[in-house]
Order: C-alpha cells, then structure tokens, then sequence
C-alpha cells in the first residue's frame, strides 16, 4: 500500500503518525502522477480540501479525509465526524475492505459577455441592461455549498477570525456584524433540469437575502440547510432566503441547526441540476468557505467525479 498526505494549515507529521499502519509507504504533498499510489489522505478541514479538489479529481484515487480543520462539514456529511472515525476507516481500507464511494462535486463556472449572448436580466422599464466583460474563468469545484449574498458577507468575515475562534461558531459569530450592513439585492435565476442541462428557464427575479445551493446537508459548521441533498443524486438542493426583517432572520437562525428553516414563509427550497444566478451588481460568490468570483455565475454538478473512503455501509 501507498499513500499521500495532504497537510492542511495546522496539521503536520505528527498526525500521520497513526496512519502509518505497517507496509505502508507514504508520500508527502499531492503527487503530479497517480502511478503507484492507492490512496490520498486529506489532513484539513473544508477548506484544504476545497482547494485540492480540482487536483484530486484528475488524479482519480480514493481520497479519505480526516477532519483537522476548522470547518469539517464534508468529513461530517460522509460521516467521519472525528479523527479516529477516519483512523478506523483507514485500517478497514488497508486491510483490504472496499469501502469506497463515488460522490457528486458542486461546479461554479464564471459568465462572462463572450461566453454567449450578453446578459441582460434587469431590463426594465427604468432599468438599464447589464453588461458583463471578460473571458470565461476556469471553473471551480466544491465539495459542500456555494454561497450569494449574505452567506458571502459572512464567510468573508468568518475568514478572518482567528482559527480556533472559526472552528468553535465563527460563521453564527460572523452573522450579527455582516447582517447590520447588509441589504436584500435583486436576483435573477434560471434553472434546468438533469434532462436538458443546457435549457435553462426563468424561475424567479426578486429582491433576496441569500441563495445557497448544496451538495451536502450541511455547511457553516454544522448548519443542516440542505437536510435533503444528496451527493450522488446529480442534484444541488438551492435554498433562498428572500427578503426578510433582519430581526426575524436573527429570531429563526437557529433552526437552521436543525432543518427546520424549510418552513418558514421566506424560505424556498428546491432541486435542481444546474442554474444560473444572475445579480442587478456583482456580488462575491463563496463556495466551502473560500471566496471563488463574483456574479453571474452558472453553478451545476459534476456526477461521480470525486472517489472517497468512507465508513461502510
């Protein structure tokens, strides 16, 4: 058996130690090659793992996480909720168990004016068309949730907590300071479904708080906002969050722990293979925490792309 490690920010050596089980070899950092390896382990929370994703999916090797970082909500939604779930799923691997998956990966892909027709949402009687210049950016992977909006604002505060205060609250704690800046902005969105995944139709334009689109339940440290979403479904499950009172949102915040926001009357939920987001000014879009561009965006799924070890069934 051998194996790479993925050192994310705060881990090291040290917690590789008790994955070194006899007649392993090991390589440290990301190979360019898969040749000769059998399997990836990822020392990190979301966020080093969000940014390895690209990487991992051409390596195309089983990839086993274990959640050292601030943010673990992927190792949660495949249920590896600490170091030693990870440990025992390792021996099972190594031992020769085929404890394997095949998972769904969020894909955010930049719009730009040349990447087809220019966008002209917000035309309006009084509303001028919006323009969008450049070239198409690469698109960009992720493994739990993008994020318009508030969630942006929150993320982005988040980020600059210190570590330990990030993995103990810091996107609840980011919340009442990003919400008193924070205005409801005009936002456009097409859907399709998984049977035309290139015909996409208008589904809303309305002034909105926030628009998350998941590939897993939950996001944010532990928030079930997707309590549906599947990662093997070819599905994102949106969650908007239309205008509402900022004293309401800070009211039924926590019932987002719980999945229990589907019920309330601003909240839409829905399903769908890919969609676009379109916004009257760019706004940052945040995926696994990590800032990825700006608005407007095509976001959809890459089916089976990502191979992970995960407990067995």
């Amino acid at each position: 058996m051998r194996a790479a490690a993925i050192l994310g920010l705060g881990s090291s050596t040290r917690d590789l130690r008790p994955f070194q089980i006899e007649s392993t070899e090991w390589v440290i950092g990301l190979p360019a090659m898969p040749d000769e390896l059998d399997a990836i382990l990822v020392f990190g929370g979301d966020g080093t793992v969000h940014r390895h994703l690209r990487a991992l999916v051409r390596l195309g090797l089983p990839v086993l996480v274990v959640p050292a970082g601030s943010g673990n909500d992927f190792a949660r939604a495949l249920g590896l909720l600490r170091v030693r779930d990870s440990l025992e799923v390792w021996r099972k691997f190594v031992s020769g168990s085929s404890n394997g998956r095949r998972i769904d990966l969020g894909l955010i892909t930049p719009l730009a004016a040349d990447s087809g027709a220019q966008h002209t949402a917000f035309d309006g009687p009084g509303r001028p068309p919006l323009h969008f210049e450049g070239a198409p950016a690469r698109a960009v992977y992720f493994s739990c949730a993008a994020g318009v909006g508030l969630d942006g604002e929150i993320s982005r505060r988040a980020n600059t907590l210190p570590r330990w205060l990030r993995a103990h609250g810091g996107y609840a704690l980011s919340l009442p300071s990003a919400l008193s800046h924070f205005r409801p902005f005009l936002m456009k969105l097409s859907v399709a479904e998984s049977s035309h995944p290139n015909e996409f139709f208008p589904r809303s334009q309305q002034q909105v708080t926030a628009a998350i689109f998941a590939n897993t339940p939950v996001y944010g440290g532990g928030m079930k906002v997707a309590p549906r979403a599947k990662m093997d479904d070819g599905q994102l499950d949106a969650c908007v969050i239309r205008d509402i009172s900022k004293l309401k949102l800070l009211s039924v915040f926590p019932s987002v722990y719980f999945g229990r926001h589907l019920g309330i009357r601003e909240v839409e939920y829905f399903s769908a293979a890919s969609a676009r987001v379109e916004t009257e000014t760019p706004l940052d879009v945040y995926a696994d925490g990590e800032f990825v561009c700006r608005t407007p965006i095509e976001i959809g799924v890459a089916n089976s792309c990502l191979h992970v070890i995960v407990p067995g069934q």
